[in-house]
């Protein structure tokens, strides 16, 4: 059989032009000479949002969520970052009083809220019941999730006040019973994985029945 590699052509060259014209075969416009598509310039707009009582106007990419906002741009590192997927609640904030997964939401969908983080419920001087519940009945092991349990309770204590059921409500109509069922279901969204549930249980419990 009659080589296709002349004394010009080594085989080493050979195979380096062959590899480099499929390689140009797979860059979309490349074989036609047109040049790669640039990147996308991301989109940049002013959010102006109340985080612990102080408001802040942060020039943002529409695409960074409220998390990152709160972490990267306002350095608020308490909230923090888990699964970044909705499913281990460790980035639990109350957004109007109400529990977000922040890691779900874009910050710009926020414009003119109202953001509570774990630093904005107490202080190391003065706790929030809720924190030293947390610290009493020794509610967390390695801590990683406890900001974002405690932000969890307190929201799910609101719920509770406001008549709001769950799926372990008796009724969907009467003002739900704190009960440890309830707190469970309530909790369900935050993921703990030292097992330290009992113990959160416990705290919260007691800061319902002081009406906290």
């Amino acid at each position: 059989m009659k080589s296709l590699i002349g004394p010009d052509v080594t085989r080493r060259t050979f195979l380096v032009s062959s590899s480099t014209a499929v390689a140009a075969t797979m860059v979309p416009g490349a074989a036609h000479g047109a040049p790669a598509a640039a990147a996308a310039a991301p989109s940049m707009t002013t959010t102006s949002i109340e985080v612990n009582g102080k408001t802040h106007r942060l020039e943002l990419d529409t695409r960074v969520t409220l998390l990152d906002a709160l972490r990267e741009h306002l350095h608020l590192t308490g909230t923090k970052k888990g699964c970044d997927h909705g499913q281990c609640g460790a980035c639990t904030v109350l957004v109007n009083g109400r529990r977000v997964n922040a890691c779900l939401t874009l910050a710009v969908m926020h414009d003119g809220d109202r953001i509570t983080t774990i630093e904005g419920l107490g202080t190391p001087a003065e706790l929030h019941p809720m924190q030293a519940a947390f610290v009493k009945h020794d509610g967390f092991q390695c801590g990683y999730c406890t900001p974002g349990q405690i932000c969890s309770a307190v929201g799910a204590l609101d719920e509770i006040k406001r008549g709001v059921p769950s799926h372990a409500s008796a009724s969907l109509t009467s003002i739900p019973v704190v009960t440890a069922d309830e707190l469970r279901e309530r909790m369900s969204g935050n993921i703990c994985r030292c097992g330290a549930y009992s113990n959160i249980i416990e705290a919260i419990t007691e800061v319902a029945e002081g009406k906290a």
